[in-house]
């Protein structure tokens, strides 16, 4: 199973960075073109807000699962040596409850703008919402594994035996 979980956040990894590749190419190939030649990719800014909505929502289900957020535990740490287990784990039922309410509201949101087309790309706009779903997704998935077995904090992501 771990080694499942390992692959698809390698997978995972291999899609943001094809995203970012993609936008810049995007980004620079109508920046010369608008320059250089007074034209441009029409939907280039919509491809590339698509592309960085993406970036960023898969971005923060890594950054989540690696232990790379933003966390303050010296006053926990210093002050209730005994009560960090318990703390981290209500932590990450918080995260768990708003992964969840992320995924409730991102789902219904690509639902409702499934069938509304832009004129630019002729793309639903509920692509501009699925990633939200799908990251919310992995949170949860995310907070339920480390509900059940926490790990320390900086020690490494769940399944990576470091």
């Amino acid at each position: 199973m771990g080694r499942l979980v390992s692959i698809l956040w390698a997978w995972i990894d291999a899609i943001i960075a094809a995203l970012l590749a993609a936008m810049i190419a995007l980004v620079f190939a109508n920046v010369v073109l608008r320059y250089g030649f007074s034209s441009g990719i029409r939907s280039s800014v919509e491809l590339s807000r698509l592309g960085f909505v993406w970036v960023v929502m898969f971005g923060a289900a890594v950054a989540l699962r690696r232990g790379e957020h933003l966390a303050v535990t010296e006053f926990s740490a210093a002050f209730f040596p005994r009560a960090v287990p318990t703390l981290q784990r209500l932590c990450w039922l918080v995260v768990l409850v708003a992964a969840l309410m992320l995924v409730w509201g991102a789902a219904r949101q690509t639902l409702a703008n499934w069938h509304n087309i832009s004129p630019l790309t002729g793309l639903p706009t509920g692509l501009l919402y699925l990633p939200g779903a799908i990251a919310g997704v992995l949170m949860t998935a995310t907070a339920i594994a480390r509900l059940i077995h926490p790990v320390e904090a900086n020690t490494g992501a769940i399944g990576e035996g470091r």
